[in-house]
């Protein structure tokens, strides 16, 4: 088949959000506090739309739906993938997501596994992956007294770094970072 879709990206502007997808790759974002650039993705929340060929006008998950071929005739219901570059000019929340299992049974949706490759950062600039409560009652109660300082693992990031979040792990992205 050999096709390549190209899509027309969808821009999400956060509280946290900034310039540089429009500083680093031109794009034309909604202001400058565009925290996500989302491309490819087929989520209800930010359906690409395909910018030329035969697919022209049509959605991502459209496409998806009626031409399993193009996608390796994979068998999952829905668009398996959600790719964004995140410009942090603030911290983000702290998060944690669930696993298929659960977002399936609890949110009818896709549970969320994270990669982040880090395009840039400033100086100095932290990232928060995991915590260091040794037992469930450690937890609790750092939580309980909001000892977040003690509780999160937070580390130095660098341009080049990568990261896998698994499921389930608490996470955040913090300001100063472009990540993809």
């Amino acid at each position: 088949m050999g096709h390549i879709l190209w899509v027309e990206p969808v821009f999400k502007e956060m509280i946290w959000g900034g310039n540089q997808l429009k500083e680093k790759y031109g794009y034309a974002i909604p202001s400058d506090q565009t925290g996500e650039c989302w491309a490819p993705s087929a989520h209800p929340n930010g359906d690409n739309k395909i910018k030329e060929g035969e697919f022209k006008g049509q959605t991502l998950s459209k496409v998806f739906d009626e031409h399993r071929e193009l996608f390796g005739n994979i068998k999952d219901k829905q668009f398996p993938l959600l790719v964004k570059i995140i410009d942090a000019c603030n911290d983000l929340s702290v998060q944690v997501h669930p696993n298929d299992e659960y977002a399936g049974l609890h949110e009818n949706s896709l549970g969320k596994t994270e990669c982040w490759y880090v395009l840039d950062c400033k100086e100095d600039t932290k990232m928060v992956m995991g915590h260091h409560a040794k037992t469930k009652e450690e937890l609790v109660k750092a939580i309980e007294n909001d000892d977040y300082d003690q509780l999160l693992n937070k580390f130095d990031i660098k341009k080049g770094d990568f990261f896998y979040i698994p499921s389930g792990t608490i996470h955040a992205i913090c300001k100063g970072s472009l990540i993809y």
